[in-house]
């Protein structure tokens, strides 16, 4: 389970390091290009329901955090929806992986 760290802040989002890897790559594209955005995510009802929104801008720090020591296969199109939500109004916000014939390894 990895861990992204936004800013300062003491709160921390767990998310598992597959999930992790993608959306590192989707959001490093969009900072990449000076394009802000919202990241919205459900805390789960373990977490006493409810959402969070952040916006995601280049200038505040942000950490990925991976537990495990191996990078995941990645899933191009499950990249590329998750750019596509956080191109919308709604912002960045998690869909569930689809599935692809190819996918493509990490550096």
């Amino acid at each position: 389970m990895g861990k992204l760290i936004y800013n300062s802040s003491t709160r921390e989002l767990d998310i598992d390091d597959r999930t992790l890897a993608h959306l590192r790559v989707a959001i490093l594209n969009k900072l990449r290009r000076s394009e802000s955005f919202a990241m919205t995510w459900e805390h789960g009802i373990e977490n006493g329901s409810g959402r969070t929104t952040l916006w995601l801008n280049e200038s505040i720090p942000l950490q990925f955090v991976f537990s495990g020591n191996r990078a995941p296969t990645l899933n191009r199109l499950w990249i590329e929806q998750l750019v596509l939500t956080a191109n919308s109004t709604s912002g960045l916000h998690f869909v569930p992986e689809p599935a692809e014939s190819e996918e493509f390894e990490t550096d």
